[in-house]
């Protein structure tokens, strides 16, 4: 994923700094280059043999080393840097940053850098809250400084508040969604909805499906790390958020057709991967439903059929794309869905294939468009979710 991209890690003195080892390590599987560069101070809290075993690179702390490659060895990676990340970020690197200070490797890099660069505060909370570091985290905004906000709890010196630096999984985030792929859905406003439905029979049971939400959660972060503002409309799924994607939870069928449509009118793209309920109990029970002797029969209607209003409300230049989940005549009935419904696309696959469905981290799905049907093999949900995006944008370009 970061195969050929430069990744700048910026540690400073603060407990924290134990921390970046992991992220360091992270990156360095997603095949990224890390230059890890240090503070004197920082040195003390881990030592720079631990990122030089972890990248393969020097760990950088002197300016004047004379045993390295580079003779300018501050420009020379600044030229280098895909993005630069400080992390933990003291109150006294972030000073020294706003106010154009460079008297260390550390912060003569971040000067001489043209990329993008992230700051994550880590300090006493009382000091996080003192007004003069908080009009330097401005400062460094109005430079193009992207600030993470710390997290709050307890800290090492035995306070609770602000201050704690984010966990390496979140840094990564942040890193990834700045250079893990080209923006090209820079300015698109997309809305995806995942996950099941759950229609209440009675306060304690329900009727659903098998539907993880992982395919849309995966094409939700993929549209995010593309550069595009994404909102997820979600059923009840037991996995985690995306980072940087608006979530709207729902339960019911009705519920997510009442956010769906409500919002489809200022949407670019729209993929329907969620599994919704094709019908639900006419009544709800107040009270749980005793069990008896004889057989059970529950009356159902339909739900509203989200597909059909949007592919009829469809606006110019909208796309609208739908999922078609079968057990057979896969091809056939997805193109009949496709033509009803009014889409533009229906990506379609079959439950009874190995590596695609409901739970699994992989499918395999056919693309069908009014043009053309693209077969791909089993992927990964976000290799999948990047070559349906791949079709989207080729059919809207």
């Amino acid at each position: 994923m970061l195969k050929g991209k430069t990744v700048v890690l910026a540690v400073s003195g603060s407990i924290a700094a134990y921390k970046i080892a992991s992220l360091a390590s992270a990156l360095k599987k997603l095949h990224a280059n890390v230059q890890v560069l240090m503070t004197k101070n920082a040195v003390n809290f881990i030592n720079p043999i631990t990122f030089e075993s972890l990248t393969g690179n020097k760990c950088l702390v002197d300016t004047f080393d004379r045993n390295f490659q580079y003779s300018v060895e501050h420009v020379a990676l600044a030229k280098q840097a895909d993005v630069v990340l400080v992390a933990p970020a003291s109150a006294n690197v972030i000073g020294k940053i706003a106010h154009g200070i460079a008297d260390d490797m550390l912060t003569t890099t971040v000067m001489a850098c043209k990329c993008k660069k992230i700051i994550a505060p880590a300090m006493n909370t009382n000091m996080f809250d003192n007004p003069i570091l908080q009009d330097n985290l401005k400062i460094l905004e109005h430079y193009g400084y992207e600030v993470i906000s710390p997290a709050v709890g307890y800290l090492a010196c035995g306070d609770t508040g602000a201050g704690k630096m984010p966990e390496p999984e979140l840094l990564l985030q942040y890193i990834l969604r700045e250079i893990a792929y080209e923006k090209d859905m820079q300015g698109k406003r997309v809305l995806v909805t995942a996950g099941p439905t759950q229609e209440s029979i009675d306060p304690v049971r329900f009727i659903t499906n098998h539907s993880t939400g992982k395919m849309g959660y995966a094409i939700a972060k993929m549209c995010m790390l593309r550069g595009a503002e994404v909102t997820l409309v979600s059923g009840p799924t037991s996995i985690a958020k995306p980072e940087f994607v608006h979530v709207v939870d729902v339960v019911t069928a009705k519920e997510m057709y009442e956010e769906v449509t409500k919002r489809a009118k200022d949407q670019d793209i729209i993929i329907k991967a969620a599994a919704v309920a094709d019908y639900r109990p006419k009544s709800v029970s107040s009270e749980k439903m005793k069990k008896k002797d004889d057989d059970l029969a529950i009356p159902m209607e339909r739900t509203d059929d989200i597909l059909k209003f949007l592919g009829e409300h469809k606006k110019e230049h909208q796309f609208l794309c739908g999922f078609s989940m079968e057990t057979e005549n896969m091809l056939e009935n997805s193109r009949k869905k496709l033509e009803k419904k009014h889409l533009d696309m229906i990506v379609a696959n079959n439950l009874k294939v190995e590596g695609a469905g409901f739970a699994g981290d992989t499918n395999v799905v056919t693309i069908i468009t009014g043009q053309e049907e693209v077969s791909l093999g089993k992927m990964t949900k976000e290799e999948t979710a990047l070559r349906i995006l791949d079709e989207i944008l080729k059919a809207t370009n």
